[in-house]
């Protein structure tokens, strides 16, 4: 008899090596064919609903790692829930208009002038869906599980008739007005932007003191006294018509080379200082509030300049006297209406100046501000020119910079809306406090949303024009247009006439001859994501308004929180989403952007192809997600170490149970021993632990919690210290059957636990466990804990127990470095040990020379420990060879072999197993 043939070793056809990047499209197709999603829902049809609302992407290009990072922690959240008592759809979406669709199609060739903007738009919608296409493609690639075969597009005619809708819901409420107000201006794109649309970077401008001279000092300042503002924008100066100073700020006229100035009396030092004034005598101090209605001289035009009060004057920067220009900036814009002023804007729409800029007409903005600049010094007004870099406005898309310009827009309202809007953000339930103090803020401090744009490739804002002007938005014209949009897509605006899309037989007294004209701007592309709650969570029935939860991007609490809040508040009442979550942006090691240029740009196909997706999906779990998150390829290489360690522990435990069936095989638990009961209260930790993480979206307490249980708990401890009754014991016997219970339920709960997170593996995994009738482990329920029977004091004792096992793993360590031993399997440990520790182990009840993987174990009092033993923190340790032969079979080391004749070269032990087993 071969005594090898006879040890139940590990049996099993799960692979050790992953393979990922060639199994997992396997797996992938699989899913496609039983069509998980759809089983997974009608298998939690009758739970309550959990729903993650998917912010939509831009479609625009492959998937990077921000794509991936944010795609992954949903698909945690929406598959955990669906594991644990609810019913969970996913389904997700795509930001399919605006101007990079145009850019991108224009930059490739295309010769708008040559067509229609109806065929034009038809190319943008082709293009926007061959771009859909291969995202979702990539979304899946990662295991993200969705409802891919109905996703939402903002240009879909259904949504886009709901937009509609919300639209004219908020006009109706009064929230929505056309109004000619400064706003972000792109002259690269020729259109207006919204905030969100905006990003800073440096630039470098001049920084100018010019002195404004007093025409009328109304008895508060001497005609010819110069009223000093300080300004970055040169250009901006033949726009000015005011200048604004603080009604409670002290303001100080000071002499200086025989010429008198006013600047505010706190920034004294720093303006004297910038245009190196000698030694400015103060003659004369006043309060702002005096200073009104005084007029002075524009430095180059024959027209007044009227000093007015505006509490946005601050003492942070400049002279505390702020030149104002109604046309190109906010503040300068609310106090001129104050004031009866004009709203001069001499700036077209691609930045150059026109004819209301006499001497500047037809230069670039950003140009004229030399000329402008030497034209302050030619009439003696400029006082200091220097320059200097700051954070400026960029357009978010072409990167070049943005100017405030005053036009013609469509709005919507904020200040009715902004006390909702703070309830609201309080009854929110916010992931991170600061991410509830940002979104927070920008509402409290934002102006109004302008939301029309000078494109084609977007929604029509649905408004028309009576013949003397009136805009026109009713009820009746509304829900025409949706109808509309619905059956035929929005480009029927664009290919009608205004009278062809008003409803049949419309008349309006201020069109007296029934002709009509319709807008011809389209809404800004944060209406269009911004409407999704109504047109997705209200519209399909799988969904619910509101969303428990967004998560998205930190870029977003400008962006999709922001525009999704005020677009709800204004229609319902009340925010789209119980609670936020938000996750970082994906950086290179430097913290750097990842970008083309520098060559740092890591994308997914990319680890895909390396490493697998479920190896990406490991690392997104591993990372602190909620700050900005680095990414080079080592990081994946070292979550590869762990899923190694992992799957390794999977297979193991596979192995183990070829011959276990759990219908006729399982132990009950009262009638295991100790340290396998041990185990599950260990388990059952885990699972609480797991479950716990999940709840509260901690995903890296998952990997490491899951990793270390893998690691210690189970292969260093109860996996390894296992082996001798797995693979020696007679296969019926009950140690071995309720080892292989304790494995069966710690295999189970790991595939469960894991399933959100490594998809594929455990799907994988899934298809080997035995007794199993689910096709796909999607298909359960998380784990739950079992019941141990003294399960605190059991805990407490064997964690005592494994003190003492790392000090005799420390000398055993010791004596294989000195040669004393080779395998643990030869060593004798004789424990000096207290008495406490003496009752410790004899309560223990279990083999200890099998606990600690050596052939003999003795105890002795402390007091008998030898000088040569080796003192730790529990015990003092002495490590010898063992006495007596090996045994052939178990491979330890025992006085015993031989004893049976029968079998001469096995111990006692291993001849009783052959004599009834074998």
């Amino acid at each position: 008899m071969e005594y090898k043939d006879t040890l139940l070793m590990p049996k099993t056809d799960f692979p050790m090596r992953g393979n990922l990047p060639n199994r997992e499209p396997d797996i992938q197709a699989k899913w496609e064919e039983i069509d998980i999603y759809k089983l997974v829902q009608e298998r939690t049809k009758n739970r309550p609903k959990f729903v993650l609302h998917d912010g939509p992407p831009y479609a625009n290009g492959d998937i990077h790692m921000g794509h991936a990072l944010n795609k992954v922690l949903k698909d945690f959240i929406v598959r955990y829930k669906s594991m644990s008592g609810f019913n969970a759809p996913y389904v997700p979406g795509w930001d399919t208009h605006g101007l990079p669709i145009e850019q991108k199609l224009t930059n490739e060739g295309v010769n708008r002038k040559e067509m229609t903007v109806a065929e034009f738009r038809r190319l943008c919608e082709k293009y926007a869906k061959e771009q859909m296409d291969i995202q979702r493609k990539g979304f899946k690639r990662i295991g993200v599980r969705g409802d891919w075969e109905n996703p939402y597009l903002t240009l879909d005619s259904e949504y886009e008739a709901q937009q509609i809708r919300v639209f004219g819901e908020m006009a109706k409420k009064g929230y929505i007005y056309k109004g000619l107000k400064p706003v972000f201006w792109s002259p690269s794109s020729e259109s207006a932007l919204a905030e969100a649309e905006i990003e800073y970077q440096d630039k470098r401008s001049p920084s100018i003191y010019v002195g404004f001279k007093v025409k009328d000092g109304k008895d508060v300042l001497e005609e010819g006294t110069e009223i000093v503002i300080w300004t970055t924008t040169p250009w901006t100066i033949p726009s000015n018509l005011a200048i604004a100073v603080h009604p409670e700020l002290s303001y100080v006229v000071v002499e200086e080379s025989g010429k008198q100035y006013v600047v505010a009396k706190d920034l004294l030092e720093n303006v004297t200082q910038a245009v190196e004034w000698e030694a400015p005598k103060v003659v004369k101090e006043v309060t702002g509030s005096d200073l009104e209605h005084i007029l002075c001289r524009h430095p180059f035009y024959d027209r007044d300049s009227l000093v007015v009060l505006g509490d946005h004057v601050t003492t942070e920067s400049g002279t505390g006297c702020v030149h104002t220009a109604p046309g190109h900036g906010e503040d300068d814009f609310y106090v001129g209406q104050k004031y009866g002023l004009d709203v001069l804007c001499p700036v077209d729409e691609k930045g150059y100046f026109t004819s209301e800029a006499p001497g500047f007409e037809g230069l670039f903005y950003d140009e004229a501000n030399k000329q402008i600049t030497e034209k302050l010094q030619e009439v003696g007004a400029l006082l200091k020119l220097t320059f200097i870099t700051h954070s400026y406005p960029h357009d978010w898309r072409t990167k070049k910079p943005t100017i405030f310009r005053a036009t013609a827009q469509w709005f919507a309202s904020i200040e009715p809306l902004r006390e909702t809007l703070l309830d609201e953000i309080r009854n929110v339930k916010w992931a991170t406090q600061w991410g509830e103090t940002r979104l927070y803020n920008m509402i409290r401090d934002r102006g109004d949303w302008c939301i029309s744009r000078q494109r084609v490739w977007g929604v029509p804002i649905p408004v028309f024009y009576a013949e003397n002007g009136d805009p026109i938005i009713t009820d009746e014209t509304i829900e025409h247009v949706a109808i509309l949009f619905r059956e035929h897509g929005s480009n029927i605006w664009f290919e009608k006439e205004a009278k062809e899309l008003l409803p049949e037989g419309f008349t309006h007294p201020s069109s007296p001859n029934g002709k009509f004209t319709k807008e011809q701007d389209i809404m800004d592309v944060w209406f269009d994501s911004g409407s999704s709650h109504y047109a997705v969570l209200k519209t399909r029935e799988d969904l619910q308004h509101p969303a428990d939860i967004y998560l998205e991007g930190s870029d977003q609490y400008r962006g999709w929180f922001n525009s999704s809040l005020i677009t709800s508040v204004a229609v319902t009442g009340h925010a789209p989403y119980k609670s936020v979550l938000s996750n970082g942006f994906t950086v290179d090691e430097k913290g750097r952007k990842m970008s083309k240029s520098i060559g740092n740009v890591i994308v997914p196909e990319q680890v895909n192809k390396q490493y697998g997706a479920d190896i990406l999906r490991l690392w997104v779990s591993s990372v602190d997600y909620r700050s900005d998150v680095k990414v080079f390829m080592e990081n994946f290489k070292q979550v590869s170490e762990v899923y190694r360690k992992i799957r390794n522990t999977y297979r193991f435990m596979l192995g183990n149970l070829a011959d276990f069936d759990p219908t006729k095989d399982r132990v009950a638990v009262e009638d295991m021993s100790e340290v396998d009961q041990y185990m599950l209260v260990k388990l059952n930790k885990l699972i609480h632990s797991v479950r716990d993480a999940y709840e509260n979206y901690e995903y890296a307490t998952i990997y490491h919690a899951v990793n270390n249980y893998c690691t210690l708990d189970l292969s260093a401890f109860y996996l390894d210290y296992g082996k001798d009754i797995l693979y020696v014991e007679g296969p019926t016997t009950q140690a071995r059957r309720a080892m292989q219970t304790v494995i069966y339920d710690n295999l189970l709960a790991l595939t469960k636990l894991m399933a959100p997170v490594l998809v594929h593996t455990t799907d994988e995994v899934w298809a080997f466990v035995p007794g199993v009738e689910e096709a796909s482990v999607q298909l359960t329920d998380m784990p739950e804990a079992v019941t141990v029977p003294n399960q605190d004091q059991l805990e407490k004792k064997w964690n005592a127990f494994l003190d003492l096992r790392d000090d005799v793993l420390k000398a055993l360590e010791e004596a294989r470095n000195a040669k004393v031993i080779g395998k643990s399997l030869a060593a004798s440990v004789t424990l000096f040990v207290t008495n406490e520790t003496k009752d410790l182990l004899a309560s223990l009840n279990e083999d200890l020379k099998q606990l600690f993987i050596v052939s003999e174990v003795v105890v002795k009092d402390a007091s008998e420990a030898p000088a040569e033993a080796l003192k730790l923190d529990v015990a003092t340790v002495l490590v010898e060879k063992a006495e007596g032969d090996t045994c052939e079979r178990c491979w330890n080391v025992t006085k015993d072999v031989g004893t049976d004749q029968e079998h001469p070269s096995l111990c006692a032990r291993c001849a009783t197993v052959i004599k009834e087993h074998y």
